[in-house]
């Protein structure tokens, strides 16, 4: 069975490329997915499995059935885009003014439209269920995984296997780490108040840069004095808007900033300090503090169980996609499966996909590229973990 397996994936590669090719050329922002899951849908047409569509909304499950009492185990795989204008100069860029495939998205579909169908073509020799999650909105909160799983996608699954192609790691390997592997997300936005007034009279004003300026400066004495040194955490301040005249003393100013953390606990250490610097702040300067703090995606969990399940598993199987498998370092990006984490057992693992031309850009860039060939390396690495569940 697990032969068969890699024996058809190989033969359907250029399959998987032509894919994830339109797929880049027809990209959908976050939310706006129309024609991606339509697409889906009408692949699945004719084959032996139920598809459910509007599920999230916009969401694609379908459930490949053996007829045969067993386990029932999800994979998932994210299909939008990003608001990006496209400078990669491929024959199939992206014909979308302003919105590319610059996460990889495109390359997790393809993969998982042939795996299913593969999956389909051999479901009389496993037991039990499997579930496609077709996930839109990875991208932007709240992300699309919360609303599929209020819609009932993970309903009688006992595991959820995730897996993101990566352009900074090696082409061919597989990666993984056990328990914590990506930051949890938040984000704030600060308006201060103060007062304004002429540049040459700052005693008859009450001046919200200076309040502001300093909130950014002590901001950062949340990781550094108030983590413990082995937590994980970062506070960016990405936005300071307070441009105005240079002899006019401003009325307010508004700061954006965005937080990550390895663990949910050191997300709340950091959002609880955030809401008392704000308080100390109007007492510090006498200005009044707007702030409007989001609770965006929980820090990812890997079951250490359920992830060594996956790891050898893949070991176990002879194939020569796939070079070796190796354990990684946790991952600064933040991600929406960890809501499947934080309902099932479940893993995300990683497929390197470093470009052969060497030329690497990190994803979210305008000239991010991916090796095809990991597209494969997916493909074998989930469907070789998922026949070993159900044999």
């Amino acid at each position: 069975m697990m032969n068969a397996l890699i024996e058809k994936l190989k033969t359907k590669e250029q399959r998987m490329i032509d894919i994830r090719r339109y797929l880049h050329q027809h990209p959908e922002l976050s939310f706006h997915e129309e024609a991606t899951p339509k697409y889906i849908a009408d692949f699945y047409k004719d084959k032996d499995c139920k598809v459910e569509t509007n599920v999230g909304p916009n969401g694609v499950k379908v459930t490949i059935d053996s007829g045969k009492a067993g386990k029932t185990i999800a994979i998932r795989a994210d299909f939008d885009a990003l608001p990006i204008e496209e400078q990669t100069g491929l024959s199939f860029a992206s014909k979308t003014q302003g919105v590319m495939h610059a996460c990889g998205h495109d390359a997790h579909t393809a993969y998982m439209l042939i795996l299913a169908e593969t999956l389909i073509e051999l479901k009389d020799e496993f037991k039990g269920k499997v579930v496609i999650i077709h996930q839109p909105a990875e991208e932007v909160p709240p992300g699309g995984a919360q609303g599929m799983i209020k819609d009932g996608v993970l309903d009688g699954v006992d595991h959820v296997l995730g897996l993101h192609v990566m352009s900074n790691m090696e082409a061919g390997n597989i990666y993984y780490r056990e328990k914590n592997v990506q930051t949890g997300r938040d984000f704030f936005k600060l308006k201060v108040i103060g007062q304004g007034g002429h540049g040459s009279s700052p005693h008859s004003a009450n001046d919200a840069i200076v309040a502001g300026a300093h909130f950014v400066s002590v901001l950062q004495t949340i990781v550094s004095r108030r983590l413990n040194p082995f937590e994980t955490g970062v506070v960016t301040i990405g936005s300071f808007d307070g441009k105005g005249q240079f002899n006019v003393i401003k009325d307010s100013v508004e700061i954006e900033g965005d937080v990550r953390a390895l663990t949910d606990e050191t997300k709340q250490t950091i959002k609880n300090e955030v809401h008392r610097l704000s308080t100390g702040l109007e007492a510090m300067f006498g200005v009044t503090c707007e702030l409007e703090y989001h609770d965006d995606y929980p820090a990812l969990y890997n079951d250490p169980e359920f992830t060594t399940f996956v790891v050898d598993s893949i070991n176990n199987a002879e194939t020569d996609a796939i070079k070796n498998v190796e354990r990684c370092e946790a991952q600064p990006p933040s991600e929406d499966f960890a809501y499947y984490a934080k309902e099932l057992p479940s893993a995300f693992i990683y497929a390197g996909a470093a470009p052969e031309d060497g030329k690497i850009y990190p994803h979210h860039h305008p000239k991010f590229n991916i090796s095809e060939s990991s597209m494969r390396v997916a493909a074998e690495a989930v469907g070789l973990t998922v026949l070993n569940y159900l044999k």
